[in-house]
């Protein structure tokens, strides 16, 4: 049994696809565990939620986490945040995958999916969760703030409030060198945000995946067929 973490998939499914079937060669006695961000920005938001979703009904172990763009899409397809859940091009990408002219059109199934993700989860050895903690926070705050959860981008680590364990994070596109460091070092926090959707940056452009007894870190190169994205 293996277990593998990545993060930050934003429609990216024939990556996505290739990385687990490929690359991890993932097995139903492996343990997946994905944190957030699976729509938006690229090309197949609804494939990804189509092959999320299928995977336990084919026997594999999967864990996903809810991500900030999820949180975004959730609250424009249920009227709370109207025209502001994503740039023009993101929504386009993003409604058009679903086949809809507005987010409240789409399918229920999704949403309720969307709806069911938690924020956070412990696991032997690790905490995962899709951004950070606000560590400043008193203990009993810290993980209790869903949207520092999904949205924080800098943080100082204390290992002290997590017993122990790593904390395994994305949200914020790092360069692969940088993750390939901190994983050599075997950090207190790691992001594994390797920006697979900035398809036209050379130094992002990647899906991450840890391994997380040999610490093996395995790299996806972005795969989509073109579609619109600046430079990040």
């Amino acid at each position: 049994m293996a277990r593998y973490v990545t993060t930050d998939l934003h429609g990216c499914l024939h990556s996505f696809r290739v990385l687990l079937e490929n690359k991890l060669r993932l097995t139903p006695r492996d343990e997946l565990y994905v944190l957030g961000d699976y729509v938006n920005k690229g090309p197949d938001s609804r494939g990804v939620l189509d092959y999320l979703m299928q995977l336990p009904a084919r026997g594999y172990r999967v864990q996903c986490l809810r991500g900030n763009h999820d949180q975004e899409l959730l609250d424009a397809a249920r009227g709370r945040q109207a025209e502001l859940w994503a740039s023009a091009a993101d929504r386009q990408l993003t409604l058009q995958s679903f086949g809809v002219a507005q987010a409240t059109d789409i399918p229920a199934p999704y949403l309720a999916w969307l709806d069911a993700l938690p924020y956070q989860l412990d696991i032997p050895g690790f905490t995962l969760v899709h951004a950070g903690f606000d560590f400043r926070l008193p203990p009993e705050q810290m993980r209790e703030d869903p949207h520092t959860m999904m949205n924080i981008k800098q943080f100082t680590f204390d290992a002290s409030r997590l017993q122990g364990r790593r904390l395994l994070h994305g949200h914020v596109p790092t360069p692969t060198a940088e993750v390939e460091k901190q994983v050599q070092e075997k950090a207190g926090s790691i992001g594994l945000d390797t920006g697979c959707v900035y398809r036209h940056n050379p130094e992002l452009r990647h899906l991450a995946a840890l391994e997380l007894d040999s610490f093996r870190l395995v790299l996806q190169p972005n795969i989509e067929p073109p579609y619109p994205i600046a430079v990040r």
